[in-house]
């Protein structure tokens, strides 16, 4: 199994402080570095305020060397199609080849309001959100100039410039693999994505996504399936406690809900998502100063993942 670092800067957080997780994630072995892509916090001020993703992300490639790096999940509905596809190109090209682009459709309606973002109902999201991941992927794939008519978005003789530096940017997707995610699933993802919900409910949506891709033609073993969850260890019960109080968390809903608790608690949990089918994790770092914790997960639970 895999370990992945998440952290969500909309909650408060310079690029200053992404840069120390990043780095700390990178030094102590994780495999890669994603952040959400919000622009309103969520039960805080969020001050000093929000940090674009591609922007940030831009600024780590340039101070990082060997970790991927990503968003879970850019909204489409905050980019056109074309500059998404130039911007996680250029980052791509930046970082030598190691961004991965996690996109959905978009659903906090506050920070479109507070931001002057337009923010359709959910159906039309969707549309959009379908066109736009046929116009990056195809932008990308074009080998000459590049054309697409769609209900919400159209392209013409576009140059499909720039390229991404690797063959093929991995596209992360996620939610509930409903009908109709589950078939854009099939068609374009890499990766599905279920954060923050129990084992059995990510093993009913991987189920879903593998039923998507065996009618769709698409060895289902081609998906890399993955969680997100936060995550609060420690050595003592408690630095864990400490922990939890400083995320403003209760310790026994974040033992039922997340990766709590000492190094052999977290890995026993982790190896109930990898025998559901995960063969990656996102851990939620809501404590962003607390770049110990990072190191003590790196030394005290990411060896003995290896093998899950």
């Amino acid at each position: 199994m895999e370990l992945r670092i998440f952290v969500e800067p909309q909650q408060g957080a310079t690029y200053a402080d992404q840069l120390a997780v990043a780095r700390t994630a990178e030094a102590s072995g994780f495999g890669a570095f994603f952040r959400s892509d919000h622009y309103v916090a969520m039960n805080v001020d969020g001050a000093p305020g929000p940090t674009d993703s591609w922007v940030t992300l831009g600024g780590i490639a340039r101070e990082t060397s060997s970790i991927r790096l990503g968003t879970l999940v850019t909204s489409a509905t905050f980019r056109f199609p074309g500059p998404l596809a130039i911007s996680v190109a250029q980052v791509d090209e930046m970082s030598g080849g190691r961004v991965e682009l996690g996109l959905g459709a978009g659903w906090f309606a506050d920070e479109h309001r507070a931001y002057a973002i337009p923010f359709p109902e959910v159906k039309e999201r969707f549309a959009r959100f379908e066109e736009t991941l046929e116009i990056v992927t195809g932008l990308w794939e074009a080998q000459g100039p590049y054309s697409f008519q769609g209900e919400h978005f159209s392209v013409v003789d576009s140059p499909a410039l720039p390229k991404p530096a690797q063959a093929h940017v991995p596209i992360v997707l996620g939610g509930a693999g409903r009908t109709r995610g589950a078939a854009l699933a099939a068609r374009f993802a890499d990766e599905y994505n279920t954060p923050f919900v129990p084992v059995a409910e990510a093993a009913a949506v991987w189920g879903r996504i593998d039923a998507a891709c065996e009618a769709a033609g698409r060895d289902p073993r081609s998906v890399i399936k993955s969680a997100a969850q936060v995550v609060c260890g420690g050595s003592s019960e408690a630095t864990v406690a400490r922990r939890a109080a400083t995320i403003g968390r209760e310790l026994p809903e974040l033992r039922e809900n997340g990766l709590t608790g000492s190094a052999d608690e977290i890995v026993d949990k982790l190896g109930v998502f990898a025998e559901a089918g995960a063969s990656r994790v996102y851990l939620q770092v809501l404590d962003m100063s607390d770049l110990d914790h990072v190191e003590w997960i790196g030394a005290e639970v990411l060896p003995q993942v290896a093998g899950l």
